[in-house]
């Protein structure tokens, strides 16, 4: 698990490998990630967008922003938190996945950033 607190929000991710498949010709490597978002601040925040950097052992970068998570915009007072799942797909079974959350701060009305670590995408069989 790889975690990371900006501005007292916590995130936690967890990954897992969840196969590969065909697609017009190609190999397609599927993973799958859970994060938690947990607001350890003494103030009530919202989650409105996101911004993902996806990178796969080719050397391909993609860049993928939008409103909320999963057509969600979670609210969370002091000590809440919010799961969800999502996954990616690459076409290297090696890759890694960074970004940040834009988030509002309630009482101050004040947009902030809150940092996504870096975390590995990786198949079980090309590590050790």
């Amino acid at each position: 698990m790889v975690e990371q607190i900006t501005y007292g929000v916590k995130i936690q991710v967890k990954t897992n490998f969840e196969g590969t498949f065909y697609k017009d010709h190609k190999m397609l490597f599927a993973f799958g990630y859970q994060i938690t978002i947990k607001n350890q601040s003494k103030n009530s925040v919202q989650l409105n967008a996101r911004h993902w950097i996806i990178k796969d052992a080719l050397n391909n970068t993609e860049t993928v922003s939008g409103e909320g998570v999963i057509g969600k915009k979670p609210v969370l007072l002091p000590g809440e938190s919010h799961t969800y799942n999502s996954g990616c797909l690459l076409t290297s079974p090696i890759g890694s996945m960074k970004g940040y959350y834009q988030m509002i701060n309630f009482t101050t009305n004040e947009v902030f950033k809150v940092e996504i670590p870096n975390f590995k995408l990786s198949a079980p069989y090309v590590l050790n």
